[in-house]
Protein backbone atom coordinates (compact mmCIF):
# COMPACT_ATOMS: atom_id res chain seq x y z
CA UNK A 1 0.00 0.00 0.00
CA UNK A 2 1.10 3.55 -0.68
CA UNK A 3 1.66 5.98 2.18
CA UNK A 4 1.05 9.65 1.52
CA UNK A 5 2.66 12.51 3.37
CA UNK A 6 3.21 16.26 3.24
CA UNK A 7 6.58 17.73 2.32
CA UNK A 8 6.27 21.02 4.17
CA UNK A 9 9.55 22.36 2.74
CA UNK A 10 8.33 22.06 -0.85
CA UNK A 11 4.61 22.37 -0.07
CA UNK A 12 3.85 19.13 -1.89
CA UNK A 13 2.21 15.77 -1.38
CA UNK A 14 4.56 12.79 -1.58
CA UNK A 15 3.72 9.14 -2.13
CA UNK A 16 5.91 6.35 -0.76
CA UNK A 17 5.79 2.57 -1.04
CA UNK A 18 8.03 -0.36 -0.22
CA UNK A 19 10.10 -2.05 -2.90
CA UNK A 20 10.89 -5.04 -0.71
CA UNK A 21 14.38 -3.71 -0.05
CA UNK A 22 13.59 -0.11 0.84
CA UNK A 23 11.04 2.60 0.18
CA UNK A 24 10.48 4.52 -3.05
CA UNK A 25 9.02 8.02 -2.96
CA UNK A 26 7.85 10.52 -5.55
CA UNK A 27 5.90 13.75 -5.70
CA UNK A 28 2.21 13.00 -5.98
CA UNK A 29 1.11 16.62 -6.34
CA UNK A 30 2.40 20.16 -5.96
CA UNK A 31 0.08 22.02 -3.62
CA UNK A 32 -1.35 25.47 -4.42
CA UNK A 33 -0.28 28.23 -2.06
CA UNK A 34 -3.87 28.51 -0.85
CA UNK A 35 -3.81 24.99 0.63
CA UNK A 36 -3.00 24.97 4.34
CA UNK A 37 -0.91 22.31 6.05
CA UNK A 38 -4.01 20.99 7.81
CA UNK A 39 -5.85 20.67 4.50
CA UNK A 40 -2.86 18.85 3.04
CA UNK A 41 -2.75 16.48 5.99
CA UNK A 42 -6.44 15.71 5.57
CA UNK A 43 -5.75 14.90 1.93
CA UNK A 44 -3.01 12.45 2.87
CA UNK A 45 -5.34 10.84 5.41
CA UNK A 46 -8.09 10.14 2.88
CA UNK A 47 -5.60 9.10 0.19
CA UNK A 48 -4.10 6.58 2.60
CA UNK A 49 -7.59 5.24 3.27
CA UNK A 50 -8.26 4.87 -0.44
CA UNK A 51 -4.98 3.08 -1.05
CA UNK A 52 -5.66 0.68 1.83
CA UNK A 53 -9.17 -0.12 0.60
CA UNK A 54 -8.03 -0.55 -3.00
CA UNK A 55 -5.10 -2.85 -2.17
CA UNK A 56 -7.39 -4.97 -0.01
CA UNK A 57 -9.07 -6.09 -3.24
CA UNK A 58 -5.67 -7.52 -4.19
CA UNK A 59 -4.89 -9.17 -0.85
CA UNK A 60 -8.44 -10.51 -0.44
CA UNK A 61 -9.50 -11.74 -3.92
CA UNK A 62 -12.57 -13.89 -4.46
CA UNK A 63 -10.55 -16.58 -6.27
CA UNK A 64 -9.54 -18.77 -3.29
CA UNK A 65 -13.07 -18.97 -1.85
CA UNK A 66 -15.19 -22.08 -2.28
CA UNK A 67 -18.67 -22.15 -3.82
CA UNK A 68 -20.43 -21.62 -0.49
CA UNK A 69 -18.35 -18.54 0.25
CA UNK A 70 -19.09 -17.19 -3.23
CA UNK A 71 -22.81 -17.24 -2.46
CA UNK A 72 -24.51 -13.89 -3.02
CA UNK A 73 -24.95 -13.44 0.73
CA UNK A 74 -21.40 -14.43 1.59
CA UNK A 75 -17.96 -12.92 1.74
CA UNK A 76 -17.32 -13.79 -1.90
CA UNK A 77 -19.99 -11.34 -3.05
CA UNK A 78 -18.38 -8.57 -1.04
CA UNK A 79 -14.93 -9.30 -2.46
CA UNK A 80 -16.22 -9.47 -6.03
CA UNK A 81 -18.19 -6.26 -5.58
CA UNK A 82 -15.23 -4.41 -4.08
CA UNK A 83 -12.96 -5.43 -6.95
CA UNK A 84 -15.51 -4.20 -9.48
CA UNK A 85 -15.76 -0.91 -7.60
CA UNK A 86 -12.21 0.04 -8.61
CA UNK A 87 -13.59 1.02 -12.01
CA UNK A 88 -15.70 3.76 -10.37
CA UNK A 89 -13.01 5.29 -8.16
CA UNK A 90 -11.98 8.15 -10.45
CA UNK A 91 -15.60 9.11 -11.13
CA UNK A 92 -16.25 9.28 -7.38
CA UNK A 93 -13.22 11.53 -6.90
CA UNK A 94 -14.35 13.89 -9.65
CA UNK A 95 -17.99 14.00 -8.54
CA UNK A 96 -18.20 13.04 -4.86
CA UNK A 97 -21.34 12.80 -2.78
CA UNK A 98 -21.74 16.12 -0.96
CA UNK A 99 -23.88 17.06 2.05
CA UNK A 100 -27.44 18.13 1.24
CA UNK A 101 -29.78 19.57 3.85
CA UNK A 102 -27.46 18.36 6.58
CA UNK A 103 -27.46 14.80 5.22
CA UNK A 104 -24.68 12.88 3.48
CA UNK A 105 -25.14 9.79 1.33
CA UNK A 106 -22.38 7.28 2.10
CA UNK A 107 -21.55 4.16 0.12
CA UNK A 108 -21.50 0.69 1.67
CA UNK A 109 -18.39 -0.01 -0.40
CA UNK A 110 -15.15 0.89 1.43
CA UNK A 111 -13.45 1.48 -1.94
CA UNK A 112 -16.12 3.84 -3.26
CA UNK A 113 -16.63 5.67 0.03
CA UNK A 114 -12.87 6.18 0.32
CA UNK A 115 -12.87 7.71 -3.16
CA UNK A 116 -15.77 10.01 -2.24
CA UNK A 117 -13.81 11.20 0.80
CA UNK A 118 -10.87 12.12 -1.41
CA UNK A 119 -13.28 13.90 -3.73
CA UNK A 120 -14.88 15.86 -0.89
CA UNK A 121 -11.52 17.11 0.35
CA UNK A 122 -10.61 18.20 -3.17
CA UNK A 123 -14.02 19.85 -3.57
CA UNK A 124 -13.37 21.86 -0.42
CA UNK A 125 -10.00 23.00 -1.78
CA UNK A 126 -11.56 23.71 -5.19
CA UNK A 127 -8.44 23.66 -7.34
CA UNK A 128 -8.84 21.94 -10.71
CA UNK A 129 -5.10 21.54 -11.19
CA UNK A 130 -4.67 19.73 -7.88
CA UNK A 131 -7.62 17.48 -8.65
CA UNK A 132 -6.09 16.46 -11.98
CA UNK A 133 -2.72 15.74 -10.38
CA UNK A 134 -4.30 13.45 -7.81
CA UNK A 135 -6.51 11.73 -10.38
CA UNK A 136 -3.33 10.82 -12.26
CA UNK A 137 -1.80 9.63 -8.99
CA UNK A 138 -4.79 7.45 -8.11
CA UNK A 139 -4.91 6.02 -11.63
CA UNK A 140 -1.26 5.00 -11.25
CA UNK A 141 -2.08 3.29 -7.95
CA UNK A 142 -4.98 1.39 -9.49
CA UNK A 143 -2.82 0.37 -12.45
CA UNK A 144 -0.25 -1.03 -10.01
CA UNK A 145 -2.95 -3.16 -8.37
CA UNK A 146 -4.06 -4.50 -11.75
CA UNK A 147 -0.45 -5.31 -12.67
CA UNK A 148 0.05 -7.15 -9.38
CA UNK A 149 -3.10 -9.18 -10.03
CA UNK A 150 -1.59 -10.27 -13.35
CA UNK A 151 1.56 -11.39 -11.54
CA UNK A 152 3.63 -8.45 -12.78
CA UNK A 153 5.40 -7.03 -9.73
CA UNK A 154 7.56 -4.50 -11.52
CA UNK A 155 7.48 -0.74 -11.07
CA UNK A 156 4.96 0.54 -8.57
CA UNK A 157 3.34 -2.90 -8.34
CA UNK A 158 6.45 -4.16 -6.57
CA UNK A 159 4.96 -2.95 -3.30
CA UNK A 160 2.86 -6.13 -3.41
CA UNK A 161 5.90 -8.12 -2.20
CA UNK A 162 5.34 -6.65 1.27
CA UNK A 163 1.70 -7.74 1.39
CA UNK A 164 0.08 -11.08 2.13
CA UNK A 165 -2.35 -12.27 -0.52
CA UNK A 166 -4.93 -14.99 0.03
CA UNK A 167 -4.21 -16.53 -3.38
CA UNK A 168 -1.11 -17.31 -5.43
CA UNK A 169 -0.51 -16.14 -8.99
CA UNK A 170 0.81 -18.96 -11.22
CA UNK A 171 3.26 -16.48 -12.76
CA UNK A 172 4.60 -15.59 -9.34
CA UNK A 173 4.83 -19.25 -8.31
CA UNK A 174 6.88 -19.91 -11.44
CA UNK A 175 9.12 -16.93 -10.66
CA UNK A 176 9.68 -18.21 -7.12
CA UNK A 177 10.38 -21.70 -8.42
CA UNK A 178 13.05 -20.27 -10.73
CA UNK A 179 14.67 -18.43 -7.80
CA UNK A 180 14.74 -21.65 -5.78
CA UNK A 181 16.41 -23.39 -8.70
CA UNK A 182 19.20 -20.84 -8.31
CA UNK A 183 19.37 -21.21 -4.52
CA UNK A 184 17.28 -23.96 -2.87
CA UNK A 185 17.92 -22.44 0.57
CA UNK A 186 16.32 -19.18 -0.53
CA UNK A 187 17.75 -15.79 -1.44
CA UNK A 188 16.92 -12.17 -0.68
CA UNK A 189 15.22 -11.97 -4.08
CA UNK A 190 12.60 -14.42 -2.85
CA UNK A 191 11.43 -11.75 -0.40
CA UNK A 192 12.02 -8.62 -2.49
CA UNK A 193 10.91 -9.66 -5.98
CA UNK A 194 8.15 -12.24 -5.52
CA UNK A 195 4.76 -12.34 -3.82
CA UNK A 196 5.22 -14.12 -0.48
CA UNK A 197 2.20 -16.41 -0.81
CA UNK A 198 3.31 -17.58 -4.24
CA UNK A 199 6.87 -17.99 -2.96
CA UNK A 200 5.52 -20.13 -0.11
CA UNK A 201 3.73 -22.38 -2.60
CA UNK A 202 6.99 -22.96 -4.44
CA UNK A 203 8.91 -23.39 -1.18
CA UNK A 204 6.41 -26.00 0.06
CA UNK A 205 7.02 -27.99 -3.12
CA UNK A 206 10.78 -27.78 -2.66
CA UNK A 207 10.48 -28.71 1.02
CA UNK A 208 8.58 -31.86 0.13
CA UNK A 209 11.24 -32.88 -2.39
CA UNK A 210 14.11 -32.12 0.00
CA UNK A 211 12.39 -34.00 2.83
CA UNK A 212 11.91 -37.10 0.70
CA UNK A 213 15.57 -37.12 -0.30
CA UNK A 214 16.76 -36.54 3.28
CA UNK A 215 14.35 -39.18 4.59
CA UNK A 216 15.81 -41.72 2.20
CA UNK A 217 19.30 -41.04 3.55
CA UNK A 218 18.17 -41.02 7.20
CA UNK A 219 15.85 -44.01 6.79
CA UNK A 220 12.93 -42.16 8.31
CA UNK A 221 9.61 -40.71 7.18
CA UNK A 222 9.66 -37.38 5.30
CA UNK A 223 7.32 -35.94 7.92
CA UNK A 224 9.95 -36.66 10.60
CA UNK A 225 12.90 -35.03 8.83
CA UNK A 226 12.60 -31.49 10.22
CA UNK A 227 11.88 -32.84 13.71
CA UNK A 228 15.10 -34.86 13.64
CA UNK A 229 17.08 -32.01 12.09
CA UNK A 230 16.08 -29.77 14.99
CA UNK A 231 18.44 -31.85 17.15
CA UNK A 232 21.31 -30.66 14.96
CA UNK A 233 20.42 -26.97 14.85
CA UNK A 234 17.48 -24.95 16.20
CA UNK A 235 14.87 -24.78 13.45
CA UNK A 236 11.26 -23.83 12.87
CA UNK A 237 9.71 -27.26 13.34
CA UNK A 238 5.95 -27.05 13.79
CA UNK A 239 4.92 -25.30 10.59
CA UNK A 240 7.22 -27.15 8.15
CA UNK A 241 6.17 -30.46 9.73
CA UNK A 242 2.49 -29.53 9.46
CA UNK A 243 2.98 -28.66 5.79
CA UNK A 244 4.81 -31.95 5.14
CA UNK A 245 2.03 -33.91 6.84
CA UNK A 246 -0.65 -32.26 4.74
CA UNK A 247 1.33 -32.74 1.54
CA UNK A 248 1.85 -36.40 2.42
CA UNK A 249 -1.92 -36.69 2.88
CA UNK A 250 -2.43 -35.65 -0.74
CA UNK A 251 -3.01 -31.90 -0.64
CA UNK A 252 -1.21 -29.71 -3.16
CA UNK A 253 1.27 -27.01 -2.12
CA UNK A 254 -1.19 -24.35 -3.24
CA UNK A 255 -4.02 -25.86 -1.19
CA UNK A 256 -1.91 -26.09 1.95
CA UNK A 257 -0.39 -22.63 1.66
CA UNK A 258 -3.54 -20.71 0.76
CA UNK A 259 -5.44 -22.47 3.54
CA UNK A 260 -2.83 -21.63 6.19
CA UNK A 261 -2.43 -18.07 4.96
CA UNK A 262 -6.17 -17.55 4.63
CA UNK A 263 -6.77 -18.73 8.19
CA UNK A 264 -4.11 -16.37 9.52
CA UNK A 265 -5.61 -13.48 7.56
CA UNK A 266 -8.99 -14.27 9.10
CA UNK A 267 -7.41 -14.13 12.56
CA UNK A 268 -5.88 -10.76 11.66
CA UNK A 269 -9.41 -9.57 10.82
CA UNK A 270 -10.57 -10.67 14.28
CA UNK A 271 -12.34 -13.84 13.15
CA UNK A 272 -12.00 -17.53 14.08
CA UNK A 273 -11.31 -19.26 10.75
CA UNK A 274 -12.50 -22.75 11.71
CA UNK A 275 -14.99 -22.67 14.57
CA UNK A 276 -16.02 -26.31 14.14
CA UNK A 277 -12.41 -27.45 14.13
CA UNK A 278 -11.70 -25.45 17.27
CA UNK A 279 -14.71 -26.99 19.02
CA UNK A 280 -13.48 -30.48 18.11
CA UNK A 281 -10.07 -29.68 19.61
CA UNK A 282 -11.66 -28.39 22.81
CA UNK A 283 -13.92 -31.43 23.18
CA UNK A 284 -11.01 -33.76 22.48
CA UNK A 285 -8.88 -31.94 25.02
CA UNK A 286 -11.58 -32.42 27.63
CA UNK A 287 -11.81 -36.13 26.87
CA UNK A 288 -8.03 -36.50 27.08
CA UNK A 289 -7.76 -35.08 30.59
CA UNK A 290 -6.20 -37.69 32.84
CA UNK A 291 -8.21 -36.67 35.89
CA UNK A 292 -5.13 -36.22 38.08
CA UNK A 293 -5.32 -32.46 38.19
CA UNK A 294 -3.97 -31.90 34.68
CA UNK A 295 -4.54 -28.35 33.49
CA UNK A 296 -7.18 -28.19 30.74
CA UNK A 297 -5.45 -25.22 29.12
CA UNK A 298 -2.26 -27.25 28.77
CA UNK A 299 -4.04 -29.84 26.62
CA UNK A 300 -5.24 -27.48 23.88
CA UNK A 301 -3.26 -25.51 21.29
CA UNK A 302 -2.28 -22.06 22.48
CA UNK A 303 -2.73 -20.51 19.03
CA UNK A 304 -5.55 -20.45 16.49
CA UNK A 305 -3.02 -20.20 13.65
CA UNK A 306 0.61 -21.33 13.49
CA UNK A 307 1.48 -18.20 11.50
CA UNK A 308 2.01 -14.60 12.53
CA UNK A 309 -1.31 -12.91 11.64
CA UNK A 310 0.49 -9.62 11.00
CA UNK A 311 2.66 -11.11 8.23
CA UNK A 312 1.45 -14.66 7.63
CA UNK A 313 2.82 -15.32 4.14
CA UNK A 314 6.28 -14.02 4.98
CA UNK A 315 6.29 -15.94 8.26
CA UNK A 316 5.32 -19.12 6.41
CA UNK A 317 7.99 -18.59 3.76
CA UNK A 318 10.68 -18.15 6.40
CA UNK A 319 9.60 -21.35 8.15
CA UNK A 320 9.50 -23.37 4.93
CA UNK A 321 13.00 -22.24 3.97
CA UNK A 322 14.14 -23.17 7.46
CA UNK A 323 12.62 -26.59 6.86
CA UNK A 324 14.56 -27.00 3.61
CA UNK A 325 17.72 -26.12 5.50
CA UNK A 326 16.82 -28.78 8.06
CA UNK A 327 16.54 -31.38 5.29
CA UNK A 328 20.02 -30.48 4.11
CA UNK A 329 21.44 -30.62 7.65
CA UNK A 330 19.98 -34.06 8.30
CA UNK A 331 21.15 -35.40 4.94
CA UNK A 332 24.64 -34.05 5.59
CA UNK A 333 24.76 -35.52 9.11
CA UNK A 334 23.87 -39.03 7.95
CA UNK A 335 26.18 -38.78 4.98
CA UNK A 336 29.02 -37.67 7.25
CA UNK A 337 28.38 -40.68 9.48
CA UNK A 338 28.69 -42.96 6.47
CA UNK A 339 31.86 -41.31 5.15
CA UNK A 340 35.40 -42.10 6.34
CA UNK A 341 36.43 -39.85 9.26
CA UNK A 342 39.31 -38.33 7.30
CA UNK A 343 37.17 -37.21 4.33
CA UNK A 344 38.68 -33.95 2.94
CA UNK A 345 36.58 -30.79 3.10
CA UNK A 346 36.38 -30.44 -0.71
CA UNK A 347 34.70 -33.83 -0.92
CA UNK A 348 32.14 -32.76 1.67
CA UNK A 349 31.39 -29.68 -0.44
CA UNK A 350 30.93 -31.96 -3.44
CA UNK A 351 28.41 -34.02 -1.47
CA UNK A 352 26.51 -30.87 -0.54
CA UNK A 353 26.36 -29.88 -4.19
CA UNK A 354 25.18 -33.36 -5.09
CA UNK A 355 22.31 -33.05 -2.58
CA UNK A 356 21.15 -29.71 -3.94
CA UNK A 357 21.57 -30.86 -7.55
CA UNK A 358 19.33 -33.82 -6.80
CA UNK A 359 16.78 -31.57 -5.11
CA UNK A 360 16.80 -29.30 -8.17
CA UNK A 361 16.35 -32.25 -10.50
CA UNK A 362 13.51 -33.78 -8.49
CA UNK A 363 11.74 -30.44 -8.03
CA UNK A 364 11.84 -29.84 -11.78
CA UNK A 365 10.67 -33.37 -12.54
CA UNK A 366 7.63 -33.02 -10.27
CA UNK A 367 6.34 -29.69 -11.54
CA UNK A 368 2.92 -31.27 -11.98
CA UNK A 369 2.32 -31.21 -8.23
CA UNK A 370 3.56 -27.65 -7.73
CA UNK A 371 0.05 -26.15 -7.87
Amino acid sequence: MTDYGVDTDRHALVAMWSSGLGNIAHTAADLPDTVSTDQALLLTHVLNGLSKAAWRTYTHPASPLDDAELDLDGEGWERTDERAALADVVAAIRAPNLPEDGMLLESYSPVIESAHRVGRELHAISDAGLTEQLVVEVEAELAAIEAAERGDLTGRARQAVRLTRADASPLQVAAADALLQQDPLGSAALFSEVDATAASVAAAHWLQVAAEIAAEMAETAPTEVVIEADDLEPLAVDTPTLVLERLAAGETPRQVVTDLVGDAMAVADGRIPDVEGLMVLLVQAGEDLSGDGEDFEATVPDRITPLDPVRPAHDLLEDLLDGIRGCWLLYRAYEDDAAPPDTPAPQRADRDRAFFDRVRKEAAARQDRLL
